[in-house]
């Protein structure tokens, strides 16, 4: 099992959203740390080589964490937030960019 680091404030972050999102997103990581793939989540590839987005849905809204998995390290949580957007905001993928570049990871 690989650990979880957290980048910037992406702990507090995540730690900020509603109960039942932390959960659910814990549980996804999870998987990814025991090598598997999350339920729901997509490549992220405007942040960098091997960036994916978890996918998690309540009654309050949709919420996502970039995440990296492919260095042998750790699972790298690069970013969580509320999605407000159709589109996920410039601002988000700019951060989750800035941090990959933290972990020496070439966009």
């Amino acid at each position: 099992m690989k650990p979880l680091e957290f980048l910037g404030s992406s702990r507090d972050e995540l730690a900020a959203m509603p109960a039942g999102v932390r959960h659910n997103i814990g549980l996804e990581l999870m998987r990814v740390q025991f090598g598997g793939t999350p339920t729901d989540f997509k490549p992220i590839p405007a942040v960098g080589a091997g960036a994916y987005e978890i996918r998690v849905r309540d009654a309050s809204g949709a919420w996502r964490a970039i995440y990296v998995a492919k260095f042998e390290a750790a699972v790298y949580v690069l970013h969580a937030f509320q999605k407000k957007t159709q589109q996920t905001a410039k601002t988000d993928i700019d951060l989750a960019k800035v941090r990959y570049k933290m972990i020496g990871g070439k966009p």
